[in-house]
C-alpha cells in the first residue's frame, strides 16, 4: 500500500477573493481518491508548520539542533512513496507558499519517487500556467511529476469545502483519478524496485573505465 503526502500550496487565509482556502477544496479531493483506491495519505498545510521568521532549510541545522517541526515534516518526506502538489497561480508560477516550504528539505528526501501537480484558480485558467512552472522545480527536486496534470477552474463551484464535486462527479473523478492513476502507479513501481537496488548505489560499471582495447 503506497503512502502519499500531499502538499497544499497556500498559506493565504484571507479575502478577497473569496472563499479563503481555496486550494484546501482541491486537497481533500485528492486525499479523497488516493484513500479511495487503497493509499494511505496525510495533508501538509503550510499554516500548520512553524518554519520560523529567518529561512534556515532543514539540511542546514546539525543534527541536534534541528527544530521539531523540521524534522517531523523531513521524515514524512522521506517515508512517503510520493507527493500530490497542489498550487494556485502567482504571476504565471508556482506559489511561492509551496516553493518556501518545499524549499526548506533537501532533495535526497524526495529524490527517486513521483509527484502529481494539481492547480487551481478562481477565475478559468485553472493555474495551468503555474504547472508549467513546477514541472521544472519538481524535477530538480527530485519527485518526477507524472505526465497528467490536474487544473480546476472556478474551483469554488466544482468542489465544496469538503472537497467533494458539486456535480458531474463521475467526470470529475475521472479527470483526477487519471493523474493519480498515473501517480499511483509509479509509485508501487519506484517502492519495489527500491527494495531491490538501492537507487543511490553506483554500479560497479561505472566506478571504472570503459575497456578501450577494441576502440577503433
Amino acid at each position: 500500500m503506497a503512502h502519499f503526502l500531499v502538499f497544499l500550496g497556500s498559506a493565504r487565509d484571507s479575502t478577497p477573493p473569496s472563499p479563503a482556502r481555496l486550494g484546501l477544496r482541491v486537497a481533500r479531493a485528492c486525499v479523497q481518491l488516493l484513500e479511495a483506491d487503497g493509499a494511505t495519505v496525510e495533508l501538509v498545510d503550510p499554516l500548520e508548520v512553524e518554519l520560523g521568521t529567518v529561512f534556515k532549510p532543514h539540511f542546514a541545522y546539525a543534527k541536534s539542533r534541528v527544530p521539531e517541526a523540521l524534522e517531523t515534516l523531513a521524515g514524512k518526506i522521506e517515508a512517503a512513496d510520493g507527493y500530490v502538489m497542489v498550487s494556485p497561480e502567482y504571476n504565471h508560477s508556482m506559489s511561492p507558499a509551496l516553493s518556501h516550504l518545499l524549499n526548506h528539505f533537501g532533495s535526497s528526501l524526495f529524490a527517486f519517487k513521483p509527484s502529481a501537480i494539481a492547480t487551481y484558480s478562481a477565475g478559468q485558467w485553472g493555474g495551468a500556467r503555474a504547472a508549467v512552472a513546477m514541472r521544472t522545480f519538481l524535477a530538480e527536486l527530485g519527485c518526477l511529476p507524472v505526465s497528467a496534470m490536474i487544473h480546476v477552474p472556478k474551483a469554488q463551484e466544482a468542489l465544496d469545502e469538503d472537497g467533494v464535486f458539486r456535480d458531474d462527479m463521475d467526470r470529475w473523478t475521472g479527470y483526477f483519478g487519471r493523474t493519480l492513476g498515473q501517480l499511483i502507479w509509479w509509485a508501487e513501481a519506484a517502492a519495489h524496485h527500491r527494495e531491490k537496488r538501492d537507487p543511490t548505489a553506483v554500479s560497479p560499471a561505472f566506478q571504472r573505465a570503459p575497456d578501450q582495447r577494441n576502440a577503433p
